[in-house]
């Protein structure tokens, strides 16, 4: 079975990483938490603890289905060996999604050139070449899909539900969510 990775960093917004994790495995995908610091613990913007479920290094990117950025800092930016391995990863048409603020990240490596896209308000300007659909809460463009912020976390998780498994199973844990 395939991985989805969801990177943390110091400072990401918990809503938007455990919405994403628990709305996905709800879904019974297989996702796997990686700490991007020096500590398998990694401190959300609220200060609120969440142990990883791997290091960076620890993570085999080969068997990944998609890569997930939540947002809450700009510090995803400054993780250069992540960088990397997104730009690799979605050059050869793989998907990554971001949410937030995180879409800076895609924007500064050009892999939002061409398509539309979201963030959140004043992180626009950060989404190189892409064309702006600030007022949706997810934007799905080919294996690219952005996330506008923090109240629209499940919307976002749920999108990524049914690009992986299907309508049927975002219908099933939609309705297991109360949501319509």
């Amino acid at each position: 079975m395939k991985t989805i990775f969801v990177f943390l960093t110091t400072g990401f917004e918990e809503i938007e990483a455990l919405g994403t994790i628990d709305v996905l495995r709800r879904a019974e995908l297989n996702v796997k938490s990686v700490s991007l610091t020096d500590s398998k613990q990694v401190m959300g913007s609220h200060q609120i603890p969440v142990v990883a479920d791997l290091m960076f290094d620890q993570a085999d990117f080969s068997t990944a289905e998609i890569l997930v950025l939540p947002g809450g800092t700009v510090k995803f930016n400054e993780h250069e060996e992540m960088k990397k391995e997104l730009l690799r990863f979605a050059n050869k048409g793989n998907r990554v999604a971001a949410i937030c603020a995180s879409p800076m990240v895609l924007g500064g490596l050009g892999l939002l050139k061409g398509k539309n896209a979201t963030a959140y308000p004043g992180f626009e300007k950060y989404l190189d070449g892409a064309n702006l659909q600030t007022e949706k809460a997810v934007v799905v463009d080919g294996n690219i899909t952005t996330g506008r912020g923090p109240g629209l976390t499940i919307d976002f998780a749920l999108s990524l539900v049914e690009q992986l498994a299907g309508k049927e199973k975002r219908d099933i844990v939609a309705a297991g969510l109360l949501v319509s």
